[in-house]
């Protein structure tokens, strides 16, 4: 039975057989979408390798299922990610689709980012995935579709903005906490941009850009007037476009007056949308992308921090990775 309506992709591995709610699941066939197990109908171990072996690596919800799904993969994550049956690629998918859920939900329902016990447990299980595999940055993979690049860019962003300061400086969990928080959020103003802005594929207009070039500062004023996050947090959602040069927006700082983390967010920021369009696919080579880092936007960044980011993409048994 073909249907139509909005609907939502979830990875075929972050699906528990017989526990995963009982929710209509779909699958995409020649553009359209097919009902493949009706609600009332359990998800079964036989349905998973059913369609596993047929090359399936989605498969879709209904727009109007996902509240109750993202509970349940968010009251579920800590779970999943200590259980040692499952390997690293399995438990990356599912932090990945649990996060990508999460920040969907708080793009689509604003008034939801105020719940920042709720923000800071899915950054303590990106954290918990990150610290205990040692192939977190060749096991994450993306969950893609052309409607999710936002969503998606902001989970490797924050995933990459970890790794950096993870690898760069000493810092305890609870700032740790807020820096993975704003770099989740980092894209929040995008809210208030016309979808026609965000979704041309052609160059934008004078006008369309300084619209455009308006988020940093609307995420950081909604952001801290809801009066929950720290000013690590809030920092980086605002500052995250500033350019060592003074060349950046909304404030034009210099170095100097850039906080590290907005910084940070900054680089992981740009090396994300170099290295992956919207769809999800291959853009540039990590190092090729480093290097135009360092020359064709040079100045741009701190130095320091590129060699961070170099150590962390650039070795060769990552190569193939792409944040």
């Amino acid at each position: 039975m073909e249907v139509k309506g909005i609907f939502v992709p979830i990875t075929l591995e972050s699906i528990e057989p017989i526990i995963f709610p009982d929710v209509a699941l779909y699958i995409k066939t020649g553009g359209n979408f097919v009902l493949y197990k009706s609600s009332g109908r359990d998800f079964t171990r036989h349905d998973h390798e059913r369609l596993s072996k047929s090359g399936v690596a989605f498969v879709f919800v209904s727009s109007n299922d996902m509240d109750i799904i993202t509970s349940y993969m968010e009251a579920n994550a800590e779970r999943i990610l200590n259980d040692n049956n499952l390997d690293s690629k399995a438990k990356g998918k599912m932090i990945y689709q649990t996060s990508i859920n999460f920040v969907n939900d708080i793009f689509t329902n604003p008034e939801k980012a105020s719940d920042l016990g709720r923000t800071k447990r899915l950054i303590e299980n990106l954290m918990l995935y990150l610290s205990n595999s040692p192939d977190a940055i060749s096991s994450l993979e993306s969950v893609m579709s052309h409607n999710y690049h936002t969503f998606v860019h902001s989970l490797q962003v924050a995933s990459l903005t970890l790794l950096m300061h993870s690898e760069a400086f000493a810092l305890p969990r609870d700032e740790m906490l807020d820096v993975g928080s704003g770099a989740l959020l980092h894209d929040f103003g995008k809210i208030f941009v016309p979808q026609e802005i965000l979704n041309k594929s052609g160059k934008l207009s004078e006008a369309e850009i300084v619209i455009l070039k308006r988020h940093p500062e609307e995420g950081y004023v909604y952001l801290r007037d809801k009066g929950a996050f720290s000013q690590v947090t809030l920092m980086i959602v605002r500052l995250h476009h500033e350019r060592c040069d003074g060349s950046g927006y909304p404030l034009g700082l210099e170095s100097r007056d850039i906080p590290r983390s907005a910084q940070i967010t900054g680089v992981a920021d740009v090396y994300c949308s170099l290295t992956t369009d919207n769809h999800g696919k291959k853009n540039m080579s990590p190092h090729i992308a480093v290097q135009l880092m360092r020359n064709q936007m040079k100045d741009l960044f701190a130095t320091n921090l590129l060699d961070t980011l170099e150590n962390l993409v650039c070795v060769e048994e990552y190569q193939q990775f792409v944040l």
